[in-house]
């Protein structure tokens, strides 16, 4: 089937469902402002000058800055009281009461635009731009006493109606959450403290980037279609290019393009990366994510983990007002460093009373089944020592905590540990029982990484789909020379959620991956 036939038979027109009443209401509405020669989607520039938000933090000790205020909006109520009327405009900011008195937006000879228009044919939703001055009614609201009016917008789908009774309960809320991440544009308009968390991402994000900005390192770009799906173990989405004739994968990390980049003499270099992996779904993953990745030259991961926490002390510094502890669910989350920093292998021990070191393959399985936990023939050491780590130990590390010092089977882009080959120079945070970094002293010396790639191709043939496969270029750029290195990566997604209080990665996405609309 061609690309165009596949598109309509699996896309169908979205108009071709049954109007509901209101809907057909909206349109009929639609036609009489056209026959009253009122354009409901004009084409022209609306100037606004304040926002709500601007006019309620400010109006008291400063009126004279609001007697010529120009604000635009969807109307979000109306009470109608014959000549003079209250309503509630809500932008970008927040809500504002506006009154509007008919003698004043209309000319003594048309009240078209009081009797028809803003009475009869407007409707929660549409977008409105008004224009007047700022006064206090006498029940003390802050308000705009409009003297112009204008639809900017007509919307032809009613909102939900969320009310809120004298006891502060709510009713009729848009909270299903399947409706509000596939409708995140209802979600947003709605239930206001939802784009809170998405101002909060991105105050997050900035942050971040002053951060490494100010430490002298470089934001770059890397390719989001790669010939080689590298730089972590994880199953890639597969697409093909037409031109070239040649499969390509949409990345699951960009860590190496970043090495090439300090192959090439940057010192440091960072990027925010939107991944895809194709794998399971659930409250913390996406196939769509995003993860910052930084590598910066002649460091190690001592001197990573000490910048890390300095790096989140300083987000959650800037962005929770100046305070350093957050509260996630129950817990009260401290970033104020330094962290505590625990071996993979002391972990292990202390919460499974096993002392795993120097196992081989068949004894770490023994020690799955000993614990309950599930394994396959398809399992390595590494994975099977992860799989005890995520079951036995993870969920224990509540405050910031470094894990320290990974078998070297479970790294393969990490340089083995100076004082212990069996083991390599790696970190991972974990906080609230959940991985947010991963960093390493980075494997520099590329016949070491052939043939740790070489064993995950061993790996793959025993059927790991999540295996690394091997980047042919990337070793080719190793061979020229890579400095010491220490490179880390931070989950974006999973930081927003504990810095928001969310417990699904799928609130602080805008746009989670959803199964197709029936």
């Amino acid at each position: 089937m061609s690309e165009a036939n596949y598109l309509r038979a699996n896309f169908k027109d979205e108009m071709t469902h049954e109007l509901s009443e209101q809907e057909i209401q909206r349109r009929e509405k639609l036609g009489q402002l056209r026959e009253l020669g009122v354009d409901p989607y004009p084409a022209d520039l609306y100037e606004v000058n304040v926002t709500a938000a601007d006019i309620k933090e400010n109006y008291e000790r400063a009126k004279l800055d609001y007697k010529n205020v120009s604000i635009a909006g969807r109307l979000m109520s109306q009470r109608i009281m014959g000549k003079a009327s209250f309503g509630e405009i809500m932008d970008h900011s927040g809500r504002i009461q506006i009154y509007v008195n008919r003698d004043e937006i209309c000319p003594e000879e048309d009240k078209t635009m009081y009797n028809n228009v803003w009475k009869k044919l407007l409707d929660m939703g549409d977008f409105i731009g008004v224009k007047g001055y700022v006064f206090t009614t006498q029940v003390g609201e802050i308000s705009i006493h409009v003297t112009e009016l204008k639809l900017l917008s007509k919307s032809l789908k009613p909102l939900p109606v969320v009310k809120t009774d004298a006891d502060g309960k709510v009713h009729d809320a848009f909270s299903d959450p399947e409706q509000r991440y596939r409708q995140r544009y209802v979600d947003l308009v709605v239930n206001e403290k939802v784009k809170g968390t998405f101002v909060k991402r991105t105050k997050i994000i900035n942050a971040m980037r002053e951060f490494f900005n100010n430490s002298g390192y470089l934001e770059v770009d890397t390719p989001v279609l790669q010939p080689i799906p590298g730089g972590a173990a994880a199953r890639p989405f597969i697409t093909h290019h037409n031109a070239l004739d040649m499969p390509l994968y949409l990345r699951i990390a960009n860590e190496l393009y970043l090495k090439r980049l300090i192959v090439g003499g940057f010192d440091g270099v960072y990027e925010f990366s939107r991944n895809f992996r194709n794998e399971g779904m659930d409250r913390t993953h996406n196939p769509e994510f995003t993860v910052m990745e930084i590598y910066v030259a002649y460091k190690d991961y001592n001197w990573m983990m000490d910048y890390t926490e300095a790096m989140l002390e300083h987000v959650v510094f800037r962005v929770n007002n100046g305070e350093t502890s957050v509260q996630l669910g129950e817990n009260l989350i401290d970033f104020k460093r330094p962290f505590p920093r625990v071996t993979m292998y002391e972990a292990i021990k202390q919460y499974t009373g096993v002392d795993i070191s120097g196992m081989d393959e068949e004894q770490l399985r023994g020690v799955c089944k000993d614990l309950g936990i599930h394994t396959d023939k398809s399992m390595g050491k590494g994975k099977l020592i992860d799989e005890i780590f995520g079951e036995k130990c993870e969920k224990n590390f509540i405050q910031p905590t470094f894990i320290t010092d990974y078998p070297i089977e479970m790294s393969p882009l990490c340089k083995r540990h100076r004082n212990n080959p069996d083991l390599t120079e790696r970190f991972e945070l974990m906080i609230n029982g959940k991985e947010i970094a991963n960093a390493y002293s980075e494997l520099n010396d590329p016949i070491d990484q052939r043939a740790r790639f070489e064993e995950q191709l061993k790996l793959m043939d025993r059927g790991d789909d999540e295996a690394m496969f091997i980047d042919q270029d990337f070793l080719r750029s190793l061979e020229y020379g890579m400095p010491p290195t220490s490179g880390m990566g931070i989950g974006v997604d999973r930081l927003v959620m504990m810095l928001t209080n969310n417990s699904s990665i799928q609130e602080v996405l805008l746009f989670p991956q959803m199964r197709k609309e029936v």
